[in-house]
Formats: C-alpha cells, structure tokens, sequence
C-alpha cells in the first residue's frame, strides 16, 4: 500500500491547468482551445455514457504502485464490468491482472487513490476517458469519478475484440527488468496503438490512447520518441507531462496477448514542422526513457483482424536502428 505521506493529493481544480494552457500557447490554439473547457466540468455519467460504458470489454487505468512509479494496466471483463452506479460513480467488476505492476496496490488502494481510465471500443473507434479516485470493492474497484469526456475517433484501428481460448498454461513468467529486449523493440515497432499514463500534482491521473501506423513509434538508443498528431487541442497528455515528466506506456499485441508495460519520463520537443519524423507537420514529439518495465502475456483478449484509421498519418523519414 502507499505510504500515506507520499501520497498524491485528492484531484482538485476545474478548467485548463498551467501545464495545458502553456503547450496550447506554444502551439497557438488557445483560443480554439478555451471553447472546450465546458468538457472539463464535473462528470455526468448518465444515458449515452453509462449505455457506452455498459457495453464495453476493455479499458486502461493509470495509477501509481506501492513505490510511486506510474503505469497503466488494461482491465477487461464480459460486458457489464463497468457499472455507473451513480452519476458520480463507476464500479469496475475487474482488477488487472496478477503479474500486472498494478494488480497489488489496486486490490486494496489507499484511500483517494488518483487514476485515471480509459474505456476503449476499438470495433466503432470511440474512446471516454474518466478520472478521479479509487476504492477497492469486493474483487474490483469503485471509482469517485471528477471529470469524463469522450474523444474523437482519430487514429483509433478497428478491431473485434474477443475473449481468449482456453488454453493449457504454459508457466510462462512475466518478466521485470530496466532495459528493452530485442522482442520487446520488436513489438513496439510494429505497434499501430499504445496506451499512455500521465499525472498532474493536483489534479491526479489521466489514461489515453496513441495510434498510428505500425513503426509511428520509434526506439533509438533505449529510448522511444513518437512525433504528436493533431487531435483537440486540449492537450491533456502533453499538458501533465510540462508539470510532471513521470509517464507509463502499455503496448498489446492483440494477436497474442502479449503485453509490454514501460515506467519512466517523458519530455515534449518542439521541432521543425514537417522535419523528417514529423509525421503530421505538427513540430511537436514525446521522448520517453523507460526506466522499469514488466513483459508477459496478461490480455485475456484477442482480435485476428485490423483495419487501419484512415486518418493515419503517412510515415516520414526511415527510423534509426537501436
């Protein structure tokens, strides 16, 4: 459990925070930005959202463990698993999984644990993302939900996702270390989606998705760096990490169940637009160093098939071998 004096305060404060509002100068979208502050407004979960939360099977949650490193971690379950119970309030009938660098801290969260989460239906490429604190219930956990909001379809592929065979347990261990393999650079070069965790100091955590086509994402010398699409401008991702660079990325291998999960720093750089790299012509990208991963197969899910976004940015420039 948290110790209770490293923990992070309860998610205060409405509107854009100091993080958000300079990446949004920088890129000069402020205005077109302060028009979507009414979606930062305390969480409604009512009709559509509480139906699209009903009916899911997969979502991400980002926490931190027991030693204060960040990470995001799937939670799946049959539909029905996230139950809004209140306008206020999400039951998640799940846990990550055990071997999950989450599984421990979030079978019994401290009190006000931030987090957020990430529901995901890639087959109709919709996304909501929730974020608040945790409790933990019987075999799950009770979310006091601050902010929910839905975001567009960009760059999310479409997939099927379907519950795993059985099949006879191979013992295969999950595997903790501080430096990628080959096979871990591998799946991440071939990755068209990962998930990704951000923290602010007051207003708590934040889960949320990156596509793209496969090899969008980058490995040069133990590091990754992807170039920042064009999305909303609310700059939810790229805003926490000006105020803290702590990060957690999760990759899936949807056809294996393969799962990569990274802890470590990230930093926002600004580029030339349309400099080699610079996929979308945004001049904007995020360098991460991960510092402590945990690799095994904890995606009870599978999808055979993958139809790209056709908002997909064409890739440029040839990345560079590790």
């Amino acid at each position: 459990m948290t110790d209770s004096a490293n923990r992070p305060a309860r998610p205060t404060g409405t509107g854009f925070h100091e993080g958000e509002l300079a990446v949004q100068r920088r890129a000069g979208v402020a205005q077109d930005a302060a028009r979507l502050t009414g979606m930062l407004a305390p969480a409604q979960l009512r009709g559509g959202v509480t139906r699209f939360l009903a009916e899911r099977t997969f979502a991400a949650v980002t926490a931190r463990d027991g030693g204060g490193r960040l990470w995001i971690s799937p939670l799946t379950g049959p539909t029905g698993f996230l139950d809004v119970t209140s306008p206020t309030t999400l039951d998640v009938h799940a846990l990550p999984a055990a071997g999950d660098p989450l599984h421990d801290v979030l079978q019994d969260p401290p009190g006000d644990l931030p987090a957020g989460l990430i529901a995901v239906e890639f087959a109709i490429r919709r996304r909501l993302r929730i974020n608040g604190t945790v409790s933990g219930t019987d075999g799950g956990l009770r979310v006091e939900v601050e902010q929910a909001y839905g975001n567009c379809p960009q760059y999310i592929q479409a997939r099927r996702l379907r519950a795993a065979p059985s099949v006879p347990d191979t013992g295969e261990p999950v595997r903790h270390g501080t430096a990628l393999t080959a096979e871990d650079t591998a799946l991440i070069r071939g990755a068209d989606t990962f998930l990704i965790g951000t923290a602010h100091p007051t207003r708590g955590n934040d889960a949320s998705h990156r596509g793209g086509a496969p090899g969008f994402v980058r490995v040069e010398d133990g590091q990754l760096w992807w170039p920042d699409y064009w999305g909303n401008n609310m700059f939810t991702t790229l805003g926490n990490l000006q105020t803290d660079p702590a990060a957690a990325l999760l990759f899936l291998d949807f056809a294996t169940g393969r799962t990569l999960h990274l802890s470590g720093r990230a930093t926002l750089e600004w580029t030339d637009p349309g400099a080699p790299g610079d996929d979308d012509g945004t001049g904007r990208r995020v360098r991460f160093t991960p510092e402590h991963l945990v690799a095994g197969r904890l995606l009870p899910l599978r999808a055979d098939t993958v139809v790209a976004a056709p908002d997909n940015p064409r890739l440029t420039g040839t990345p560079k071998a590790s």
